[in-house]
């Protein structure tokens, strides 16, 4: 298992993203969580095997229909950034920060 911290620049705010980014991660059968952060960006954590966590990276490259992705950050993190989920939940789409 890999675990990934993203910070997702563009237009990604009021366009689905979130939702966008739990449906993709539940069909990957990922762990994690996603959240808009109040600087416009959203921030997501992906934990799983290589080739899911990849192709969910992929996925947020393009994004939902009406949003345009500019840049996103990556990094490797730790099974720590998962306890930020909701208790119960394999992945938590969590209030704004």
């Amino acid at each position: 298992m890999i675990v990934r911290h993203l910070v997702i620049h563009g237009r990604v705010q009021g366009v689905g993203f979130r939702a966008f980014v739990e449906h993709k991660a539940e069909r990957l059968g990922l762990e994690g969580w996603v959240r808009n952060r109040r600087d416009g960006t959203v921030e997501a954590a992906f934990a799983g095997p290589e080739q899911a966590v990849t192709a969910a990276l992929e996925a947020c490259r393009s994004g939902p229909r009406h949003s345009h992705v500019d840049m996103i950050d990556v990094e490797e993190a730790g099974s720590d950034l998962l306890s930020q989920r909701r208790s119960g939940e394999r992945f938590s789409v969590l209030a704004t920060t």
